[in-house]
């Protein structure tokens, strides 16, 4: 990708830049090789920076953002649903083979770069893991991945329970759900 220098002096960037970042594939290589973990407040963005570490949400939300305030074009925000497995989710342990259960529907946010799709999680993170188990894409902004990225996946955890007719219920399964992602962290 064309390489953009960060200009704007709003306060995202301007962390950035604190950490020596001058343009968008320096920020995204930081970003990237930070490691995985939940931050203290998912609605401030720059606690990736300040702490070092972030989620899909809060890392994707934060590159969005510096997008947007320094015109880097044509880049996404996306949500997608896709079917958490042992298999394209290594990291997630064997909760779900414990449980007898093949998937969980997770969210995970990426970018859309020029129309590719991009996971700047991890080192380690390559959409190509998950493409063939996206349920559902959605376009969101920034400031969408706290509350409604969580009722959005809730919501839809709650149709797949019925659908499915699962022996499980929703507290059950987020809770599964929830020792996989501490899992990630670990």
């Amino acid at each position: 990708m064309t390489d953009y220098k960060l200009i704007s002096n709003d306060e995202l960037t301007e962390l950035a830049m604190s950490n020596g970042i001058k343009t968008w594939n320096q920020l995204t290589n930081f970003i990237k090789a930070l490691p995985y973990g939940r931050n203290k407040n998912r609605k401030h963005l720059g606690l990736v920076l300040s702490e070092k570490k972030g989620t899909c949400s809060s890392k994707h939300a934060l590159l969005k953002s510096i997008a947007d305030f320094n015109n880097v074009p044509n880049i996404d925000l996306i949500i997608g649903i896709y079917r958490m497995s042992e298999s394209n989710s290594p990291k997630i342990g064997t909760e779900l083979t414990e449980n007898s259960i093949k998937y969980i529907p997770e969210a995970h946010c990426y970018l859309k770069i020029n129309g590719n799709r991009i996971d700047l999680t991890t080192k380690e993170s390559e959409f190509d893991k998950i493409k063939k188990d996206i349920l559902q894409e959605k376009e969101i902004k920034p400031n969408q991945v706290s509350k409604f990225k969580v009722d959005y996946h809730k919501n839809f955890v709650k149709r797949w329970l019925k659908e499915t007719n699962s022996k499980f219920t929703f507290n059950e399964i987020w809770h599964i759900r929830e020792k996989c992602i501490e899992n990630l962290t670990a």
